[in-house]
């Protein structure tokens, strides 16, 4: 079974990546991610998952699934305009 908690509190943190972005992840029924664009009050969402493993915007976009969170918060970052994530060169 998916521990649904488990898999938007890594995504909350894959976010987190991107500089633009704020996450937290809200414990209601059901529980999400409310991701914002630190510098406009009008870029944010709501991000859920499903029992399959798929993470849903508010508005029923699928942006990926829990077998790549990168990639999944990377699309939510360009929804939101926010500047790529940091990446680190050896």
């Amino acid at each position: 079974m998916l521990d649904v908690m488990s898999c938007l509190e890594r995504f909350a943190q894959a976010t987190r990546t991107h500089i633009d972005l704020s996450a937290r992840v809200k414990y209601a029924s059901p529980a999400y991610v409310h991701v914002r664009n630190r510098f406009s009050e009008r870029l944010t969402e709501n991000v859920t998952c499903n029992s399959n493993g798929d993470f849903l915007t508010s508005w029923g976009y699928r942006l990926g699934s829990v077998d790549d969170i990168e990639q999944a918060a990377a699309r939510l970052a360009y929804l939101l305009a926010a500047l790529p994530a940091a990446t680190t060169t050896r």
